[in-house]
């Protein structure tokens, strides 16, 4: 291999990725702090029992934020989470109403519902040159009518399956709650996928430069819709947990995590326009909006002023990643 091509290589993944990362850095060093504000409050904030506790909620938000990652990696956005989530919680609710196999299909039923919207989303995405903020806005109207549709405007009166409730708030491991597990097995899916596959390295080069991905001999379109398809595919799985763990679904309860999920990518220092960032970055933005979420409900701040406080994050990051140069 060539000099130039080995350069052209290193360049695909970034420095941040074999290297420390200081947005990395910055936000753990951020979730002391918000463990040593809480502490003011609870004593109880450094115990074993509520760190797990926020490990395993953080877990929801997590799986949902590593789906936004990659397509946030090639400077698109998916703002179909919210229905994606909820519709893959319906349906695989909807599935235990089947009996026995009904109940044995309803965790993988509720996923390809939601890689099917992300499907639709990476299909105009890449294929029709649509914007992705304009087409995941729209599928999300269109899932969200769907469902209410199928419900009647109602909750939904399916319950969540056992094996549903088994994968949220179940033990294979003694006080690791399952669906840490699930989160730490997607994590570990998706730094293989990002560090040690084409794919991966393919993720970072269109979110660097799209049009010299192209030339390079990339098939972005391809690229494009199976990272729709993953994000899609992992807010379902988001949803099933939630189900699982509140044993049904109910409506819009995908709502509150658009935002979070969006902010803990961008902590974690995942560039905004694509190309940049790290998965352990996402980590840490998760357990930081966790934390951050636990300590404004300590303190009684209403749903809209959390929205507020994400809104300014997301702003202030895309302020300060949007005026720095891509490596």
């Amino acid at each position: 291999m060539s000099e130039g091509a080995s350069s052209m290589r290193r360049s695909i993944v970034p420095m941040r990725l074999r290297g420390k990362d200081p947005a990395v850095l910055i936000a753990f060093a951020c979730i002391l702090l918000l463990l040593l504000c809480g502490s003011l409050y609870s004593s109880n904030f450094f115990s074993p029992a509520y760190l797990l506790q926020q490990l395993k909620v953080a877990s929801f938000l997590g799986v949902i934020a590593t789906g936004m990652m990659m397509v946030i990696l090639l400077g698109q956005i998916d703002l179909s989470v919210p229905w994606t989530v909820t519709a893959g919680a319906m349906m695989a609710c909807a599935a235990t109403a089947y009996g026995t196999s009904g109940s044995l299909f309803a965790v993988p039923f509720g996923i390809a519902c939601g890689a099917a919207v992300g499907l639709l989303n990476g299909f105009a995405v890449a294929y029709l040159r649509i914007p992705s903020m304009i087409v995941t806005l729209a599928t999300n109207a269109v899932v969200q009518g769907l469902m209410v549709v199928y419900t009647g405007g109602f909750s939904p009166q399916d319950s969540a399956s056992a094996a549903m409730r088994f994968l949220a708030t179940g033990y294979i491991i003694p006080s690791v709650p399952n669906g840490v597990l699930v989160w730490l097995v997607v994590g570990i899916v998706t730094v293989l996928l990002l560090t040690r596959t084409t794919y991966g390295r393919s993720l970072y080069a269109i979110g660097n430069r799209e049009r010299a991905a192209y030339l390079s001999g990339i098939d972005t379109r391809q690229v494009t819709l199976l990272a729709f398809v993953a994000s899609g595919a992992l807010s379902a799985l988001g949803g099933v947990l939630l189900a699982g763990y509140a044993s049904k679904a109910s409506q819009s309860m995908g709502d509150a995590y658009l935002l979070p999920a969006i902010a803990a990518v961008v902590l974690g220092g995942t560039h905004v326009l694509g190309g940049r960032g790290s998965y352990l970055g996402t980590v840490a933005g998760v357990i930081l909006i966790t934390l951050l979420q636990s300590i404004l409900s300590v303190m009684q701040i209403e749903e809209a002023g959390r929205q507020l406080i994400y809104g300014v994050v997301i702003v202030a990051m895309l302020l300060l990643y949007g005026r720095q140069k891509r490596e």
